[in-house]
């Protein structure tokens, strides 16, 4: 089958940090995103087509007509969530992207962990990653073929405003003493929101199935906060820190997991240097 062009795709979710880049990768492609929210955001993509709903609530009425080439689920971290999403669309859409996580795999992998149905939110480190593989199993078990499963790795990128490179981009940028309470060697692996839209794009226009890991480039933390130095011209010095706990720091039992290798359909990766001036750029703009 040849590449999908011109595709209408309902994007639940859409103005978060990872849907707006998928969306800004779809309108940038020439699709047509449709987005299914709170409406909380409107003014983000004035031109797109925006259907009114809270998921959450379950209040999917919005999705009572229309068709879609395909789906993309930016928001289910239940298994209701991906039940309930089902149910509203139907048959009315083709292929099903879920965007996963990379913590459904059981350490450096390759299984999975066991799934967890029946868990309560706010969703732990315990069990986020069962409960993604939950909504993973049931999507698979209902649409066989036209389900598609994306596990990003922690993703970074401009618009995140989570507490992850943002936070060391920040502190590297006023030079001086960084006091590190991580160890200078805990493995670092991000993935560029910019590459994640990209896969998602490429996956729905080869109207691919199967699982997908989106993962970047490897450093370390000393690494991570050089090149943040690098990127915004200052000299910094790395301070050990006992005790406490940063942004992107895991306990050692987990460093196995900070080595994914990504989906060759993702490749060429954005470089982190790129990666790191484009959240800088951004974050400079911020009020």
């Amino acid at each position: 089958m040849g590449a999908l062009t011109g595709m209408r795709v309902l994007v639940l979710g859409g103005t978060g940090f990872v849907g707006r880049a998928i969306v800004e990768r779809l309108l940038a492609d020439g699709h047509e995103p449709v987005l299914f929210n709170r409406g909380h955001h409107r003014e983000m993509f004035p031109s797109v087509e925006q259907l009114i709903g809270d998921r959450y609530a379950g209040d999917f009425a919005a999705l009572s007509r229309g068709t879609w080439d395909s789906a993309v689920d930016v928001t289910s971290y239940l298994p209701r969530d991906v039940a309930q999403a089902m149910d509203a669309v139907g048959d009315r859409v083709g292929r099903y992207l879920f965007i996963s996580s990379h913590v459904v795999i059981d350490g450096a992998g390759p299984g999975l962990r066991e799934p967890v149905r029946d868990a309560a939110w706010p969703l732990t480190d315990e069990t986020y990653g069962p409960s993604k593989v939950a909504c993973e199993q049931d999507l698979v078990a209902r649409l066989g073929p036209r389900a598609t499963i994306v596990r990003p790795c922690k993703v970074a990128g401009p618009h995140d405003t989570q507490e992850g490179l943002t936070h060391w981009v920040r502190a590297a940028a006023k030079g001086g003493r960084i006091e590190l309470a991580a160890d200078p060697s805990q493995p670092v692996q991000l993935v560029d929101s910019r590459d994640l839209a990209r896969l998602v794009i490429t996956l729905l226009t080869a109207d691919k199935s199967g699982a997908y890991l989106a993962a970047g480039q490897e450093t370390d933390f000393t690494g991570l906060i050089r090149i943040c130095a690098e990127a915004a011209g200052t000299a910094v010095e790395i301070v050990p820190s006992p005790g406490g706990k940063v942004p992107l720091m895991k306990p050692k039992e987990l460093w196995d997991t900070l080595h994914r290798t990504p989906a060759p359909e993702m490749l060429p990766l954005t470089p982190l240097p790129a990666t790191v001036r484009d959240v800088l750029a951004w974050d400079r703009l911020r009020p």
